[in-house]
């Protein structure tokens, strides 16, 4: 949820810090804060706010040239958006500085232990228990020993519940960060005489490509010259060495006035690369990460497609595409809720996680219930070396490259892709579908990143539509088929970055209720269904088009091009090109992305940083 940045090196640290915070803040813009060890002092700011409170701050302070620091960009959990509750948090000497990620569990019950010591707090955070422990523990290991803070580390994170990903500096160590994780993201990047620590390879990819991945529960010391991983009780540990594919180039604006306009920009480039070395030219896919045998895929007779926001959007989809050409039956399930209701699991059961991040942690528990419950597990992310992933047992990376805008786009078109690929190699490895019939859909999905390159063009029009609904009050979403989806994906995205009302329906369910809420102006945007194929779902729509147009709605249909029927309902009509029925959403969603993104922008909202919001969600 928040952003975490550690450094040691030759360099000023304060610049690396904040360099790495810049690429981190969309984690998390509640405040921001740095702790920098300097000529043997600990000097800490923080404020309440977006990162550049911070940086005003320390446009004040003069030198600073020491080389060894963390800093931290926050989403509140435990306590307000205030300065006092801003990290770095110091221990009671104020000798050593603390940042955090994640929830302590038990930090009620560790705080008042330690204020029946006689320790005084001054925040309201989780993070504060950990600062007083860990001084408590520094003190009491020996001095003599070299990995004295390292020792402290292991101590206190034995006795911590819940997910955290901490780092530390002491004062009397200036050349050493000290870095824990359990449940929460963190990753080392390896450079010469100068190391790394950080929630995002993005902070340090300036600086290095090279990353090594840390397992669950390890504690790792960081100096400029070594990088030292144990496990919570001091056993060696390795972590695992990886070149990251991309630069920092990738993960800025590149001239666009946001990054999400970037991010939608990449998408045919996204798209290809996710279908990159998986399709051969005989018409077969090849999925070499899978790690599932034919049989283990011949014995599957259920799948469960597991996901949050906009992860559950394309679950949904997947559920189209892998019933329609396996025959399997497929539930989709919200995460946070999955492992509660005790679903009915098995060697059979397929599980798909769906997570760009690879660290949300309510699809991590539900992997984990999965898991326990022997079901093979497979993990369709875009982070490699996330949790997600290091716990499946099957993996297909999306390879979207970083995705810096809060509110995804190109995440949700590469891992409807990436469940497009699990389908039809269930179907191939099953021998549902005849060769010729995996051939046309694999032909179909070449196409598909051209396909969306021609939508780009053809966006105009809803930037148009875009500054003429800035002040409405709500926009309705209907969809059929695969649209469904893809009309929950558009109000989600609306939400997310308008602060609108915005709601998506199944367009048949109109009747049922959602219809009440038509009046005069009401804007509902339509997502229509080609007329070729299935034709009797175009004919229900343009009949529900008719039906919210004869209340007074304002419609907005969305249809390929050459669909004429549509014309006489339409009050404002946005093309895409003609593909496949159940790859339509790699098409009809970009429209509803720039749609939200230029409300918003309209609005004057933060497009990229929206309120309340953050990047990924590493909390319950």
């Amino acid at each position: 949820m928040c952003g975490i940045v550690g450094y040691t090196g030759h360099r000023r640290a304060v610049n690396v810090v904040m360099d790495g915070l810049r690429r981190l803040e969309y984690r998390g813009y509640d405040s921001a804060g740095v702790a920098l060890l300097d000529a043997g002092e600990l000097v800490v700011e923080k404020r309440a706010g977006k990162l550049a409170n911070l940086t005003e701050v320390l446009s004040g302070h003069s030198g600073l040239a020491g080389s060894t620091g963390i800093g931290h960009t926050r989403w509140a959990t435990h306590g307000a958006p205030t300065d006092r509750n801003a990290h770095p948090h110091l221990g009671a000497d104020g000798t050593l500085a603390v940042i955090h990620n994640g929830i302590i569990e038990n930090f009620a019950v560790l705080r008042r232990e330690l204020e029946t010591g006689g320790v005084t707090f001054i925040s309201e955070t989780d993070t504060e228990c950990v600062a007083h422990l860990l001084g408590q523990a520094y003190r009491a290991v020996s001095a003599e020993r070299s990995d004295r803070l390292a020792e402290a580390m292991r101590r206190v994170c034995q006795r911590l519940d819940g997910a955290f990903t901490l780092l530390v500096v002491h004062s009397d160590q200036p050349d050493l960060v000290v870095g824990a994780r359990r449940n929460s993201p963190l990753v080392a990047g390896r450079g010469d005489g100068e190391n790394f620590l950080a929630s995002d390879v993005s902070a340090f990819i300036e600086y290095t490509r090279e990353a090594v991945e840390l397992g669950q529960d390890q504690v790792i010391e960081v100096t400029p010259q070594a990088i030292v991983i144990t496990d919570f009780f001091g056993a060696p540990a390795v972590g695992t060495d990886y070149h990251v594919d991309w630069d920092s180039a990738a993960a800025e604006k590149g001239g666009y006035d946001f990054f999400m306009l970037k991010e939608i920009a990449e998408q045919p480039q996204a798209v290809a690369d996710t279908l990159r070395g998986r399709l051969t030219d005989t018409g077969e896919v090849v999925l070499d990460d899978m790690h599932m045998s034919p049989r283990q895929l011949r014995d599957i007779d259920k799948v469960f497609v597991i996901g949050c926001g906009t992860a559950y959007n394309a679950g949904l989809i997947a559920k189209y595409a892998i019933e329609h050409w396996t025959r399997i039956p497929v539930e989709v399930e919200l995460a946070s809720e999955f492992r509660y209701r005790d679903p009915v699991l098995g060697p059979n059961t397929l599980t798909i996680v769906i997570s760009q991040s690879g660290e949300t942690m309510d699809t991590i528990m539900a992997l984990r219930h999965a898991s326990e419950q022997k079901a093979p597990v497979l993990a369709i992310c875009n982070t490699i070396g996330s949790t997600i992933p290091r716990e499946s047992d099957a993996v297909l990376y999306t390879h979207a490259g970083p995705e810096v805008a809060v509110a995804s786009t190109k995440a949700f078109l590469t891992q409807v892709t990436a469940v497009y690929l699990v389908g039809l190699y269930l179907a191939q490895a099953r021998g549902v579908l005849f060769d010729d019939e995996i051939g046309d859909i694999v032909a179909a999905l070449r196409k598909a990143p051209e396909a969306i390159a021609k939508v780009l063009t053809l966006m105009d029009p809803v930037r148009r539509l875009a500054e003429s609904l800035r002040d409405a009050d709500q926009v309705l979403f209907l969809g059929r088929h695969v649209g469904y989806p893809v009309a929950l994906e558009g109000a989600l995205k609306l939400k997310e970055l308008a602060y609108m009302h915005a709601e998506g329906f199944a367009a048949g369910e109109l009747k049922h209720g959602p219809i009440s809420l038509i009046e005069e102006g009401t804007v509902v945007v339509v997502t229509v269904p080609s007329p070729r194929g299935r034709s009797v779902l175009h004919d229900k729509i343009v009949s529900n088009i008719q039906e919210v147009r004869a209340r007074g709605a304002r419609t907005v249909v969305i249809a390929e091009e050459g669909d004429d029927a549509v014309v006489p309902y339409a009050d404002e009509l946005i093309r895409v090109p003609h593909v496949a029925t159940l790859l339509a959403p790699l098409v009809t969603t970009v429209p509803l992305q720039v749609l939200a993104c230029g409300i918003a922008a309209a609005r004057g909202n933060d497009v990229d940083q929206p309120r309340n919001l953050a990047k990924s969600v590493t909390v319950e």
